[in-house]
């Protein structure tokens, strides 16, 4: 067996990002994963899709129209055959980056030639789900929304970690590492300017297969932008009041989104490459994962940056872009310091990050290497790393190289 098989993306593409209750809340998690799949297999005429070894997505919630493994859902809607598997991964922010992973060590493997990878995430339509009472007739039950944080906790889980909401854990860096709430809104004001021109030059239209929503009446609506994106200004981004405590420094404008989107990634061997005449966009070169304390996961992409750097003998001046998921502008800043680099480091998120363009959970890793690849095939270097925080303690990074 071959132990360094190349492992290549071939194409990328990304429903646009919709905001929560927006445009693409009509759409179910399922048939919101099978667009960007179904556009592969129409953007890509020369393969033969019954060679197809898997459909691997990511996805966190999985807990109302995305349960029973909305991977296989999504393909079959997207008219594959019934002969064609998947699988649906779930590492909670980190899942559509893993199912990269996962799908380019089967194929380093020898295991598959032929992968279509990526993630979803419709938190517009997360369910409320209620526990089963403990004790019989019991009038006593607990419902949580399953949108975004904890549930069902284990006590201890608490007693050992705590379980800090989201925005408690960006709080936790910014008491560590002492990062003004000034500094947080110049690096939010920052990502929403690099969005808008991403928007206005059609850098991210370039990533983007439009979705199309039946009406009852009417026309169908056609969503084809990202949503989130907001043009501010730093006087109003400092209006903004703390959303945990009162005297903290984390707000609305200066975290990510609560949104819905899907990605899908052709990921393929070398030999598949030949047999159906494939244009690499860029090979994964790795990745890697780490874990860090529950109450600081924001500073997860630090160990995972670090371990796959030093496993493919790269250093950070190394990298032309880096995609961070900004989950919040206090973790992002918190691995950028932590990292060496300046704030306003040019390489950091181009096109704009999650703060501005929002974060569908299982589908935003997809979207940082979608996102990234495109960013190589327009000459803008050669070397990216795309690297995000986890919840309950995680960080995931991948290398992707310009073929």
């Amino acid at each position: 067996m071959n132990n360094t098989r190349d492992v290549f993306i071939c194409d990328a593409v990304r429903t646009p990002v919709g905001r929560y209750g927006g445009s693409l809340s009509a759409v179910r998690a399922d048939d919101l994963a099978a667009i960007p799949v179904k556009a592969l297999t129409e953007r890509n005429p020369n393969v033969d899709w019954l060679a197809l070894d898997d459909v691997i997505l990511g996805c966190a919630n999985q807990a109302g129209e995305d349960n029973r493994n909305v991977a296989r859902m999504a393909l079959l809607l997207a008219g594959l055959s019934e002969t064609i598997p998947g699988v649906t991964t779930n590492r909670l922010c980190g899942s559509g980056m893993d199912a990269l992973g996962t799908a380019a060590r089967a194929i380093k493997a020898g295991e598959a030639e032929l992968i279509i990878a990526g993630g979803v995430e419709s938190m517009s339509r997360a369910p409320f789900v209620m526990e089963k009472s403990d004790k019989a007739f019991s009038r006593s039950v607990n419902m949580y929304d399953t949108t975004i944080g904890w549930r069902f906790v284990n006590k201890k889980m608490d007693k050992l970690y705590g379980t800090d909401a989201m925005i408690e854990t960006a709080e936790n860096i910014v008491d560590d590492l002492k990062i003004s709430r000034e500094d947080q809104d110049k690096f939010a004001f920052w990502s929403q300017e690099k969005a808008h021109r991403a928007q206005q030059n059609g850098h991210l239209a370039m990533e983007i297969v439009p979705v199309t929503i039946p009406q009852r009446k009417g026309d169908p609506i056609v969503v084809d932008t990202d949503e989130h994106p907001r043009r501010t200004s730093p006087e109003k981004l400092a209006s903004l009041k703390p959303i945990a405590r009162a005297d903290g420094t984390v707000t609305a404008g200066n975290a990510s989104g609560v949104n819905d989107g899907a990605a899908a990634l052709l990921i393929a061997s070398a030999d598949a490459v030949k047999r159906f005449n494939l244009t690499p966009l860029v090979k994964i070169s790795g990745m890697s994962v780490a874990g860090v304390l529950p109450g600081i996961m924001g500073m997860g992409p630090v160990p995972a940056t670090e371990k796959l750097l030093k496993r493919l003998s790269l250093q950070l001046h190394d990298i032309d872009i880096i995609e961070l998921n900004e989950a919040f502008a206090a973790q992002a800043l918190g691995c950028t310091r932590t990292f060496g680099l300046d704030d306003d480091d040019p390489r950091i998120n181009p096109w704009g990050g999650a703060i501005a363009l929002g974060h569908p959970l299982g589908m935003s890793g997809a979207r940082l290497v979608t996102t990234a690849a495109h960013q190589l095939q327009q000459g803008n270097g050669k070397i990216a790393l795309c690297t995000m925080c986890i919840g309950v303690g995680q960080g995931i990074a991948m290398v992707i190289e310009k073929v």
